[in-house]
C-alpha cells in the first residue's frame, strides 16, 4: 500500500489533483562554452563554473538551481558559481540538458 492509497483511506471525500510541473529556464544561452574547473582550496575540493557573459540575474537563477538538484553547498561570486566538491560531470550533464555548452578545464 502506497502512500496515495493511505491518504484516500484516511480522506475518503477528498478530491486529489495532479499538478503538472513544468521546468521552464529563462536563461539566456550564449555562444562561447561554459567552463568547468576543479580546484582544491584550503584542502577541499571545489568546482567552480566560469565563462557567463549573460546577466548576472540569470548566473544566479542557475547556481540556484545547479545546487539544488546536486543538494550541494556552493556560493555565487565575482561572476562564477562556487560548488563545494568535485561535481564536474553531474554539473556537465545539468548545463548540457539545458543547452549550454561546457568544456571541461583541469584534469
Amino acid at each position: 500500500m502506497d502512500l496515495q492509497d493511505q491518504l484516500k483511506n484516511l480522506f475518503p471525500d477528498h478530491q486529489f489533483k495532479e499538478e503538472a510541473v513544468e521546468e521552464t529556464s529563462n536563461v539566456w544561452l550564449q555562444d562561447e562554452p561554459l567552463l568547468c574547473k576543479y580546484e582544491k582550496r584550503k584542502g577541499k575540493p571545489i568546482t567552480i563554473i566560469d565563462g557567463y557573459n549573460g546577466a548576472t540575474q540569470d548566473f544566479k537563477i542557475l547556481a540556484k538551481e545547479i545546487k539544488t538538484k546536486l543538494s550541494v553547498g556552493g556560493s555565487f561570486k565575482n561572476d562564477t558559481i562556487i560548488i563545494q566538491g568535485d561535481y564536474r560531470d553531474q554539473i556537465m550533464e545539468i548545463l548540457k540538458e539545458k543547452g549550454f555548452s561546457v568544456k571541461r578545464v583541469g584534469g
